[in-house]
């Protein structure tokens, strides 16, 4: 059986009168790499920081079996975080960052870091003040993978990075962390860069997850397909999830309806996550 890396069940979080995560029940086992998908204010860095022990939280999650407010220190030894707004001190030198996370983390590889920064541009003597947005990326990432742990969090790590230094970041992770005993959890707005590496998606809206599901089973249950005008009401009274109108054709979007009812309007295909998030947000 595979291991579950992270459990929830009720999991909620208020802000005042605003629910910011409404009660949520999540399983991710190890060996995915699960892409969460929301607008801005959706409620997606809500679950994260919950996962990480950073906001309190009602109901009950098990991140490695732990606690993630009572037992933080610990599972920061499993998990690794990298977010858009990480910072480092402007006025140190990379090597003395690489240094002080040797300090403080029992699980860190400072060879493997340096050696990781050695297939970059990024100099070990150079300061963070002197570094571009994507070098910053590029130190977080050596550090990220340096580390020997079993769940790495990425939140919108790739933001303002042009597409060169965005493929190669992915590329890193899938070549120097992921296996089938570790987990990422990606948010990211470039949902089409990140499908492909996707194996789990989770949807959230206004604070509800309105999709959990592996991309296996999303791309069995939806299904889209270009309709004639002529054909519209017959494709309609198959209710479709959604609909869109463009150039005499109209796409619509199926939900659990077999690829053989809709082959009588054309051929069916998958449909991107992109699509599927705003048809389900109709």
């Amino acid at each position: 059986m595979t291991e579950v890396l992270i459990s929830a069940k009720g999991l909620a979080k208020n802000y005042g009168k605003k629910q910011a995560l409404k009660p949520t029940n999540l399983e991710i086992p190890a060996g995915r790499i699960v892409g969460v998908i929301g607008a801005n204010g959706a409620g997606k860095s809500t679950l994260l920081n919950c996962l990480l022990g950073l906001s309190d939280y009602e109901g009950d999650l098990q991140v490695m079996g732990m606690n993630p407010l009572m037992q933080r220190a610990a599972l920061m030894e499993q998990v690794c975080f990298i977010a858009d707004v990480a910072t480092l001190p402007r006025w140190a030198k990379v090597a003395d960052i690489l240094d002080w996370v040797a300090g403080l983390h029992p699980k860190f590889d400072q060879a493997k870091a340096v050696a990781r920064l050695k297939t970059t541009t990024v100099q070990l003597d150079s300061k963070v003040k002197s570094l571009s947005k994507g070098m910053i990326v590029q130190v977080h990432l050596a550090i990220a993978l340096a580390i020997d742990a079993r769940i790495l969090v990425l939140d919108e790590p790739t933001l303002g990075l042009d597409i060169v230094n965005r493929r190669g970041f992915y590329d890193a992770i899938l070549s120097d962390f992921f296996d089938e005993t570790r987990t990422v959890i990606i948010t990211t707005h470039q949902v089409d860069e990140v499908e492909p590496i996707l194996s789990h998606a989770i949807f959230i809206r206004d604070g509800a997850v309105t999709l959990d599901a592996s991309m296996d089973v999303v791309a069995e249950r939806f299904l889209a397909v270009d309709v004639l005008d002529n054909q519209k009401a017959e494709a309609e009274a198959l209710r479709p999830l959604y609909s869109r109108s463009l150039l005499g054709r109209t796409t619509f979007v199926f939900d659990g309806v077999a690829a053989d009812h809709l082959k009588a309007f054309g051929e069916p295909r998958r449909v991107g996550l992109a699509d599927l998030f705003v048809a389900l947000a109709q």
